[in-house]
């Protein structure tokens, strides 16, 4: 995928920085997995623009026009850590309110089709992306969920990534994150809802102990 937007900080977003992260696990109990993953999570740092606006403040102007541009932003870098495209395979998002603003504030720019459903195109998804909201001071850590972006209930892709920024957010500040990995976790043998047998309270009760 063709980088969109550059580098330089975004002034009509009110863009501090972005941090990326990226590893891959090598070994896993001794052993070399038989397909190594490799995760990345990318996080933008930017004003909050309803700082102070109270709890009845309409926040869909600001969303129709900051979350396109970090739907972009984000997914632009974890195709350049990860990429193509092709071999991300799961996939997922988060946001952090300084504890200057509303938990609503977090919320609002990923739970939102002007970032969630552009995330989910230029990544080549289909699924419902999981996510994580929070508020917080500068500093905490926040896990991401991550799961398969087109077959959701595939266990083996039920991870997370944990995304840290050391200054942000400020107590007037939004961190909002996008995650991928290329593959499942390590040595995955846990089943799956294709496999499973139908398991219910009934059907244990009636099992010999």
């Amino acid at each position: 995928m063709q980088e969109r937007i550059p580098d330089r900080p975004d002034h009509s977003i009110g863009l501090r920085k972005l941090v990326l992260y990226r590893d891959v696990v090598v070994t896993e109990a001794g052993h070399t997995p038989d397909r190594p993953a490799r995760r990345a999570s990318v996080a933008a740092v930017i004003t909050n623009p309803w700082l102070h606006g109270g709890p009845w403040a309409d926040l869909s102007e600001e969303q129709a026009r900051i979350a396109p541009v970090l739907a972009t932003l984000l997914t632009d870098r974890l195709v350049a850590a990860l990429g193509p495209v092709e071999e991300i395979e799961a996939f997922g998002k988060a946001a952090v309110v300084g504890t200057g603003g509303e938990i609503e504030h977090a919320g609002a720019l990923i739970h939102t089709p002007y970032f969630g459903n552009l995330v989910r195109e230029f990544l080549a998804g289909q699924s419902i992306i999981c996510f994580a909201d929070t508020r917080a001071e500068a500093g905490e850590a926040l896990t991401v969920p991550l799961w398969h972006k087109t077959h959701a209930a595939t266990r083996s892709h039920y991870q997370t990534i944990s995304a840290r920024v050391p200054d942000a957010p400020r107590a007037d500040e939004i961190v909002v994150i996008a995650a991928a990995s290329t593959g499942p976790r390590p040595h995955p043998r846990i089943g799956d809802r294709t496999t499973d047998r139908t398991v219910t309270a009934a059907s244990l009760e009636a099992t010999p102990s």
